[in-house]
């Protein structure tokens, strides 16, 4: 991994980045892999780069952050009833995991999801992956899905009942990559809406 100038003297975490924030949670937000120079830098997920900062100021908006920025670990940002985790836990090259990667981590990802299972109402996925990646976590598990797989989009969504009778929510956002974020396809706007559907639930 060649570090950024930006952070040539920093020590970068560079190992397996845990999830963020309370272990009972309604709110669980999925995302792909930790960035390079963010999560993969700095230890906690979407911490210190340009997506973390779009996610983040979003959340706090919506009550759900306690400051609107993350910084580095121990910047003192606490998320409320909401916690973040990827389907892969560590920097894949070029930011695209391979399959073996995600097959690797799947049992990580998977045993996560069932702990946060109890509590988990609604489940936002940034991005195309970590919605095909939801997906078959939760079948695996034995949960009766929409067959086919529901289509990739903004603010796409579908329910599910759980064994335990209770009805939760799968919604889709665009990954607030600069990729997206730069180019308009993914505005704050649309970033706030998205978020305010999966609170709802």
């Amino acid at each position: 991994m060649t570090k950024r100038k930006a952070y040539e003297n920093e020590k970068y975490w560079g190992k397996p980045v845990p999830g963020f924030g309370p272990s009972d949670a309604r709110l669980i937000i999925l995302g792909l892999a930790p960035g390079a120079h963010g999560a993969n830098r700095t230890g906690r997920v979407f911490t210190g780069d340009s997506s973390g900062d779009w996610l983040y100021r979003a959340l706090h908006k919506a009550g759900l952050a306690k400051i609107p920025t993350s910084t580095y670990r121990d910047d003192g940002q606490e998320l409320i009833d909401t916690r973040i985790l990827c389907a892969v836990r560590c920097a894949p090259p070029d930011n695209k995991p391979s399959t073996e990667e995600k097959e690797m981590c799947a049992p990580f990802f998977t045993n996560e999801i069932e702990l946060l299972m109890p509590t988990a109402k609604s489940f936002l996925a940034l991005g195309n992956l970590a919605w095909t990646q939801i997906y078959s976590t939760l079948l695996d598990m034995g949960q009766t899905l929409p067959k086919p797989r529901p289509k990739f989009g903004h603010g796409a969504s579908y329910t599910f009942v759980g064994e335990d009778g209770i009805k939760r929510a799968v919604i889709g956002s665009y990954h607030p990559s600069q990729q997206n974020t730069f180019t308009g396809k993914l505005t704050e706007k649309m970033l706030d809406s998205v978020l305010k559907k999966a609170i709802k639930f």
